[in-house]
């Protein structure tokens, strides 16, 4: 009898501090999300999409290749991207000529990569200044 009492004890005070537990919650906030928010996520979106389908070509993975560049390490860069910085190089992927000429590969890769130097991920260009955090 005495180890039954120990128990529901035991139980109880259990329940008793999961119930003070469930009380106690964060005050949740909510606003208005408008559409201009929800326009530019969803082309932010789909611009990062449109870079990352552009590494994929085979042509620029050579270029890629033939720079020293991992593709795989180049898809990773873009994903660190701001939505800007992809709104930029999507922009430029537009300027490009239909044929994706070697140029105009290399132009991009070239912008990329200075991209992600400017921001600290690699150490490519020896003329861009870095800041010591």
């Amino acid at each position: 009898m005495k180890t039954m009492r120990r128990i529901a004890r035991g139980m109880s005070s259990l329940l008793i501090l999961t119930f003070v537990c469930l009380g106690v919650q964060a005050p949740a906030q909510a606003g208005m999300v408008g559409t201009d928010t929800i326009f530019g996520q969803v082309q932010a979106s789909e611009e990062r999409a449109r870079v990352l389908a552009a590494l994929e070509r085979k042509d620029v993975r050579k270029g890629l290749v033939s720079l020293g560049v991992d593709p795989q390490s180049a898809q990773d860069r873009v994903l660190a991207l701001s939505d800007d910085e992809v709104s930029q190089m999507a922009g430029r992927l537009d300027q490009l000529p239909a044929g994706g000429d070697a140029l105009g590969v290399a132009v991009f890769i070239f912008v990329l990569l200075l991209v992600t130097d400017i921001l600290g991920f690699t150490n490519v260009f020896p003329f861009v200044k870095k800041t010591i955090n």
